[in-house]
């Protein structure tokens, strides 16, 4: 009886029909438990004035209170102006950078891919000590010692909404370029050399290599690079966190959305208010990348 137990987990376990589903089991398991639960949780929690002494149906309040709210106007504005400087930097520096390691000009490919990788493998909380004190206000601070040594006068870097952000951006700059780098360069690598040696027959000059070939073929590995980094750009807590010290930056020049998150959900104990924070963040970067996919085409159908 046993031993026809064992031989029918067998056939089941060994089945074609079975095997696939259990190889995926462990992915949707930890996707119910990890995502579809929490999201779940959270959306209920958005409807109830979480306090203490308990649970109170507040049904819209404060998604209506988020209307009002000039702090998380804010906060959004800081995640949406972040993310577009992200955007505009960390997609054309990486794909030059990953261009050059293709080609020819560069040596000692595998130093400089290590040298551009090598500050993703820091931690957050390092980096951002370390620029927080290069960019601090006193005479001491690096960059202030630049500018003193170029005959200027220091600068309150962080205390300026817009020199802070050239700070944060910087830092973010330093972290994520080498990463970047490395997903254009594999798409980069998946390109058919005979591509280009077809347009060197018809007279195409490296620019229009680049334009007409290059893109192209690239198209997927910049659709991809973009979703992430549009959420990345919103989703940005723990830099802005550690560059200002704490989630008290002046006038909230450094707020993000995920930092009014936190303050309302782990410092003031509101956990309703700030899931109905967290699905706003959730939808806006929803609606940006179904755009943004939408206008690169990749729900349209192709043509068999």
């Amino acid at each position: 009886m046993e031993q026809n137990k064992k031989n029918i987990f067998k056939k089941f376990l060994y089945s074609q029909k079975t095997a696939p589903y259990v190889f995926v089991l462990p992915f949707l398991l930890s996707f119910a438990i990890f995502w579809i639960y929490p999201l779940c949780s959270t959306i209920r929690m958005s409807f109830f004035d979480i306090g203490a002494k308990g649970e109170t149906f507040v049904a819209m309040g404060n998604y209506t209170k988020l209307l009002g709210d000039t702090v998380f106007h804010t906060a959004v504005f800081n995640s949406m102006r972040y993310m577009i400087y992200t955007l505009l930097l960390l997609i054309p520096f990486p794909l030059f950078f990953a261009v050059l390691m293709d080609s020819r000009l560069v040596k000692a490919k595998g130093f400089w891919k290590a040298v551009l990788y090598m500050p993703a493998l820091t931690s957050v909380v390092i980096s951002g000590t370390l620029f927080r004190l290069m960019f601090s206000e006193y005479k001491t601070g690096q960059m202030n010692m630049i500018l003193e040594s170029l005959g200027f006068e220091s600068v309150k870097w962080l205390k300026d909404p817009h020199l802070s952000m050239v700070a944060l951006l910087l830092l973010c700059c330093w972290r994520w370029t080498g990463v970047n780098m490395l997903y254009f360069l594999s798409g980069l690598k998946s390109i058919d050399k005979g591509l280009y040696e077809s347009a060197d027959i018809d007279g195409a000059n490296t620019i229009q290599k680049f334009i007409y070939v290059t893109i192209p073929m690239l198209k997927p590995t910049l659709i991809y690079v973009l979703t992430i980094s549009v959420y990345a750009g919103l989703a940005m807590f723990l830099e802005s966190f550690m560059l200002w010290a704490g989630n008290s930056s002046p006038h909230n020049i450094g707020l993000t959305i995920v930092g009014y998150l936190y303050k309302r959900g782990i410092e003031k104990n509101d956990m309703g208010y700030a899931s109905a924070v967290g699905l706003v963040l959730l939808l806006i970067a929803l609606v940006i990348n179904m755009v943004q996919l939408f206008l690169n085409g990749t729900f349209k159908k192709e043509d068999r």
